[in-house]
């Protein structure tokens, strides 16, 4: 992990190593990899960073592959696992693994829930060829639908919102809002070029943009830009809660707060989890971070100030929903689920 911001043609590189640590062109094995990169700072607040070791799961979801990312609906937890090519449901009721479904190849970019399935984007091969996107049927565990249209990073976010799925589909800069209805894009709106993931909130589509450090707001009734805003440095996650937008940005690890309704910059919240790969999600009333050796970071919205940070092995995708953290350990090939009170 690095505190700076990595030169743009090594960027890709990591970031397929942080999701996916077996493709590795030196031949290292993955935990000698990441063990020479130095931890990122974390927060230096008294009191507030804790040991990993000093806190159990509740339970343990063996995961054989790479478990990633996630999207919580309302009796499951969905996880991808992209050497496998498959997405896998997990029971919150039982705390068990209930199907691995076969999707298309290497799904990636995040998961989104929404008109009955999961949306799960596919990035093909290697060389970029056979992108695609799955829907898998909540009820039957089927894929009932593949489209051919892919995301345009592998690091990203997608999500449903106003009657539609949401996906950046170019790294040109192109925003495609797709009919559940007919599985067909309807509009293809322009946003800077190389945006990377889009969450859905505050009757907006949000996307970030990190080479340009901006979120960037799309009126779903107009398919139009109505805002562009400045935040921290490499945003590339973001998730909604509490009236905001929050994205991390990897390259200082700040999370920045933009108010929903006005578009603006409200806070920048050092929590020190600088480096590619992460992810940021909210749930229980706050919001969740996890980067590799900081596998959570707890921020309360109401002072805009990480109350909470565990230091350790572990991290790599968080959700918080049915009152636990779920946390995707992909280095160890598990899922990891913890209540979200800890002491």
């Amino acid at each position: 992990m690095r505190k700076f911001l990595l030169p743009a043609l090594l960027l890709p590189l990591c970031f397929i190593l942080a999701r996916n640590p077996q493709q590795d062109p030196q031949g290292a094995p993955p935990a000698a990899k990441n063990a020479r990169r130095p931890p990122p700072p974390g927060v230096s607040t008294p009191g507030v960073k804790r040991a990993m070791s000093a806190i159990t799961p509740d339970a343990v979801f063996p995961i054989e592959g790479a478990p990633d990312w996630q999207v919580l609906t309302d009796d499951a937890v969905w996880v991808t696992n992209s050497p496998k090519n498959t997405v896998h449901r997990l029971d919150p009721k039982t705390n068990k693994v209930l199907a691995a479904v076969t999707v298309g190849t290497r799904p990636c970019s995040g998961l989104a829930a929404g008109f009955g399935t999961v949306w799960v984007p596919n990035c093909g091969d290697r060389s970029g060829e056979g992108k695609s996107l799955s829907r898998i049927d909540m009820k039957t565990n089927e894929v009932v639908a593949t489209l051919p249209i892919g995301p345009a990073q592998s690091e990203g976010g997608v999500a449903t919102g106003a009657g539609s799925f949401w996906m950046v589909s170019d790294q040109k800069g192109v925003l495609s809002r797709i009919d559940p209805a007919t599985n067909k894009v309807i509009a293809e709106i322009t946003v800077p070029e190389k945006s990377a993931a889009v969450n859905f909130g505050e009757d907006a589509a949000w996307v970030t943009t990190p080479a340009a450090n901006t979120l960037t707001r799309v009126d779903p009734k107009t398919n139009q830009v109505t805002a562009t805003i400045a935040v921290g440095p490499g945003p590339r996650f973001l998730t909604v809660g509490a009236g905001s937008i929050w994205t991390l940005n990897q390259g200082d690890g700040s999370i920045s707060r933009v108010d929903g309704k006005t578009a603006k910059l409200i806070a920048t919240i050092e929590a020190g989890i600088s480096g590619p790969g992460g992810e940021i999600a909210f749930g229980e009333g706050h919001v969740w971070a996890t980067i590799f050796q900081i596998p959570i970071t707890e921020i309360d919205p109401a002072t805009n100030t990480v109350v909470k940070q565990w230091v350790g092995p572990g991290g790599d995708s968080i959700r918080v929903g049915h009152g636990s953290v779920w946390l995707s350990n992909l280095q160890a090939g598990n899922v990891w689920r913890f209540s979200a009170r800890q002491p």
